[in-house]
């Protein structure tokens, strides 16, 4: 795992207050990434399994893992949190808005399990040769935290062709914009959960941004999602 520590933080703070979302590359090594998908098969790691065509979600499908978690997906949950708070808390400022999230992980968890968020969302996703994630966001229940992170674990052009990342910005009295992006493998994709601020000439305001991924067209995708708050 590259250190996150010694990343360009600024560079990524930059991009989340301009657009929203930031690409990182090379955080997970490639046996990293295949540590990870070496665990899908493993039932007992799951609380859930999605199968994604029978909630007309999509096509494929999604295990959450259960607590405790594996060392790695602790890890990366803890870590990219850190340096992610500061920019959520502008964003409440920014937006006039009374949330303040706490600067360690831990406190967020347990501000879910007092509202009967109780439920870990870390999740793996799996896609074969038709499969594809309709748009949608992942809030869970009244506590949110703004940003989630997506961990693609095969490469595009080897494992897989297709299946690329779609964000779209719904402006106020606006079209909507979309945005398609294709990570590589061991790349992180950090990403507003629910909505953004952006400066006007009266101010902040909010747009509204979603998410999903496009049809794989041949072999198997795997991707690894960080969801900051617990679900109830």
């Amino acid at each position: 795992m590259q250190n996150i520590q010694t990343m360009d933080w600024g560079e990524v703070q930059t991009s989340l207050h301009e657009k929203g979302y930031a690409l990182l590359r090379n955080v997970l090594s490639p046996e990293e990434c295949l540590e990870v998908i070496s665990l899908y098969p493993e039932d007992q790691l799951y609380r859930s399994v999605i199968n994604m065509q029978r909630y007309r979600f999509g096509k494929g499908e999604y295990k959450y893992f259960r607590y405790p978690l594996s060392p790695i997906l602790h890890s990366l949950r803890e870590r990219f949190y850190e340096h992610l708070v500061p920019v959520a808390n502008e964003w409440m400022k920014q937006l006039s808005l009374d949330t303040r999230f706490p600067r360690q992980h831990n406190h967020l968890i347990e501000s879910c399990h007092a509202k009967g968020q109780l439920r870990p969302t870390p999740l793996i996703l799996r896609y074969e040769a038709g499969g594809y994630n309709t748009l949608h966001q992942d809030l869970y229940g009244e506590i949110y935290f703004p940003f989630q992170v997506v961990f693609v674990l095969t490469q595009t052009g080897r494992d897989h062709e297709g299946g690329e990342f779609v964000l779209t910005e719904q402006v106020p009295r606006a079209q909507s914009k979309a945005v398609v992006l294709s990570p590589d493998q061991g790349d992180a994709l950090i990403f507003t959960t629910n909505f953004r601020p952006v400066k006007g000439a009266r101010g902040y305001y909010r747009t509204t941004m979603k998410h999903g991924v496009s049809e794989i067209t041949s072999g198997v995708r795997y991707s690894l999602g960080i969801i900051f708050h617990d679900a109830a």
